[in-house]
């Protein structure tokens, strides 16, 4: 770019995207005169689902802003917990993302989730055609035109990932109430239901079970409930948001 050149200042959450030159204090950048301020913030490396406001001159601008000599741009992250208007909440994640998937589910959060690499363009698509937040570690991904909503996951431990989506977003959290295998809701079962899908072992020592109305996989309080049973407490009490929990139950797999 060469042209108007403007003064530009990224909010410290959003340092992990910017060149260190630019972290801190404003910076100069250049301006072609005709891109809007969305294309210049992108263009330095932010993807605009991390972007709360452009603050030109003290005023507030939308992304299609055309920046002008001079002027002086505030970038701002967004905020938390972020609103996400005009449909349920509801979460799509990229192939790499299946631990947190998994534990969104056993929150009862919706969390759809690709198992392969069905490729960028189609993510996109389904993201605004079900009108789900795509969630990634793929910064050119979230900035695909085609995205309904996006945001981008900042760790790549589990547990970290966890806690910074449900600090985001805040959802409503509904624990025991989805497959973690396929997003289906739980409904519970009898040992006569689920007999046949058991193993003998289990079918001796467990009494209370609950199976996917999807898939019909089967859930009971199996040996790795008690760490299930911590991830759950764990998000329950930092959530702004509570929802009684119907039953508990283990996924028989996971």
């Amino acid at each position: 770019m060469n042209g108007p050149e403007i003064l530009i200042q990224f909010a410290p959450e959003l340092g992990l995207f910017v060149p260190h030159e630019r972290r801190g204090g404003p910076t100069a950048a250049a301006t072609d005169g005709v891109s809007t301020l969305g294309h210049v913030v992108e263009s330095l490396g932010v993807p605009l689902t991390e972007v709360g406001a452009l603050v030109v001159d003290g005023a507030e601008v939308p992304v299609s802003h055309i920046p002008a000599a001079d002027e002086s741009v505030e970038v701002r992250a967004v905020t938390r917990p972020q609103p996400v208007p005009g449909a349920p909440l509801r979460f799509l994640l990229d192939v790499h993302l299946g631990t947190l998937a998994r534990r969104l589910r056993l929150l009862g959060v919706d969390a759809a989730y690709e198992s392969t690499d069905i490729g960028d363009p189609a993510l996109a698509k389904r993201s605004a055609a079900e009108q789900r937040v795509l969630l990634s570690r793929d910064r050119g991904l979230l900035r695909r035109r085609e995205l309904w909503a996006g945001a981008y996951v900042y760790s790549d431990a589990p547990d970290e990932q966890l806690r910074d989506i449900l600090g985001r977003f805040a959802p409503a959290l509904h624990p025991w109430t989805r497959c973690t295998a396929c997003n289906g809701s739980l409904r519970a079962a009898t040992k006569e239901d689920v007999a046949e899908r058991l193993e003998g072992g289990t079918r001796g020592t467990y009494d209370v079970f609950a199976e996917c109305g999807e898939c019909e996989r089967v859930y009971w309080r199996g040996a790795h409930h008690d760490r299930l049973e911590a991830i759950v407490a764990e998000a329950v009490a930092g959530a702004s948001s509570n929802a009684g929990q119907a039953g508990s139950f283990s996924p028989s797999g996971d």
